[in-house]
């Protein structure tokens, strides 16, 4: 296996799931009669730049397909979250009619709606259709392709130079990083400006988040890996922030290295120094995650077991890559988790890929009232138990088997 960013040979393990679908392969009704295809899930870490990468068994065009079934506009607090960075960055780089903002992975337009709604020219790069669709119902202007060089420099003849460039969780599913980042070198103006949110790797194996490891995360990210992959395509990193998003997140800017003229902002040497001081760039650093992972399959398989031993009835809220992984690792199914709660129109009525388990209204939720609700997108469980409030009247409790097993 060789790394996605500088080619060495990758050998050191990160964690070994086993096989598992595609984590966003959601089913219908009649492929239930059909086998499904697994693949390995294994990560490994490149000692050389220290990216942490899944060993590859199928392509993006496979993962990403015309029936993706992620709509962003779902999550309330992600849209929240959208629109106090659009707020922000518009302030901060002083963008307006004048501007050009590019958004790569704009999925349904749940970010560009508050850039266009500030007057400010936008174009979304979204390569899946379902979400496309969305965007442009939205009255949004939509590039339906894989963003790299390439259509960069399409972009770029037809006049669609950007003052900004936003790329949220979209690092992390790019299986060429370095054609990928190279475009936004492309694509930039001289002064222009792309931040970057992803989930960062400190946080994964701190807080066990073993979950967040599926085939359509090709990478996962510390920025000790980002500077140098950024250095080695054109863009340089002047600025970071640390969010609360996703189990903990990193926002990124950079600017182009030729000709940017942002100065360095000292939260950059502060987390890559925390880095340095937790070890990512050593093998111990990620000789723990395995264990973690299995120890919360066992749990979770415990709680699941003691449930049906107690006829308590439990149910899962959000249909989310990440619950599919570890559905699918601890072999849940049905007999042990009936249903999923998901309020994705493109879900709902489909079935978990591997566990086939059914994707169902809340309104379902309510008929049943079930006992205990497993939260399975632990990133919102704030989200959803004000979301489920009303289910405490029958005496329902919320459950996280993720970083431990919580009851409350």
């Amino acid at each position: 296996m060789k790394c996605r960013h500088c080619a060495h040979e990758v050998t050191l393990p990160f964690c070994d799931l086993g096989a598992a679908p595609p984590s966003n392969a959601y089913l219908r009704q009649e492929q239930l009669d059909a086998p499904e295809r697994h693949y390995p899930l294994r990560v490994k870490v490149c000692g050389h730049c220290w990216l942490a990468q899944t060993q590859d068994f199928t392509g993006a065009g496979d993962l990403f397909n015309a029936d993706y079934a992620y709509f962003s506009s779902t999550s309330s607090s992600w849209l929240t979250h959208a629109q106090a960075y659009v707020i922000q960055v518009v302030n901060r780089l002083r963008l307006g009619p004048g501007s050009h903002v590019v958004e790569v992975a704009a999925n349904d337009g749940y970010l560009l709606q508050y850039v266009q709604g500030l007057g400010i020219p936008c174009t979304g790069v979204e390569p899946t259709a379902s979400t496309a669709a969305a965007a442009r119902a939205r009255g949004l202007s939509i590039v339906e392709d894989f963003f790299g060089v390439e259509l960069a420099q399409r972009l770029l003849h037809q006049g669609l130079a950007a003052d900004l460039m936003a790329a949220n969780n979209v690092l992390a599913h790019v299986p060429d990083i370095n054609d990928f980042v190279a475009g936004f070198a492309q694509l930039l103006k001289p002064a222009g400006v792309a931040t970057f949110e992803f989930p960062q790797l400190l946080n994964l194996v701190r807080f066990r988040q073993f979950d967040t490891l599926y085939h359509e995360h090709f990478s996962y990210l510390s920025l000790t890996a980002v500077q140098r992959i950024f250095q080695a395509n054109g863009l340089q990193v002047f600025d970071v922030e640390e969010l609360s998003t996703h189990g903990g997140s990193l926002r990124v800017y950079a600017q182009r290295s030729d000709t940017g003229a942002h100065a360095m902002a000292a939260a950059v040497a502060r987390q890559l120094q925390a880095e340095a001081e937790a070890g990512i760039e050593t093998p111990a650093f990620y000789a723990g995650l395995q264990a973690a992972a299995e120890g919360i399959k066992h749990d979770l398989l415990r709680f699941l077991l003691d449930a049906r031993r107690d006829n308590l009835k439990v149910a899962a809220y959000g249909a989310a890559a990440k619950g599919n992984t570890l559905l699918n690792f601890a072999g849940v199914r049905p007999d042990l988790l009936p249903y999923v709660v998901d309020r994705s129109p493109g879900k709902v009525g489909r079935y978990l890929p591997g566990s086939r388990i059914p994707i169902v209204t809340e309104d379902h939720l309510r008929a049943d009232r079930p006992d205990r609700i497993l939260i399975l997108p632990w990133n919102i469980a704030q989200e959803v138990t004000v979301q489920l409030a009303y289910t405490r009247e029958w005496g329902a409790r919320f459950v996280k088997a993720v970083p431990s097993l919580e009851v409350w």
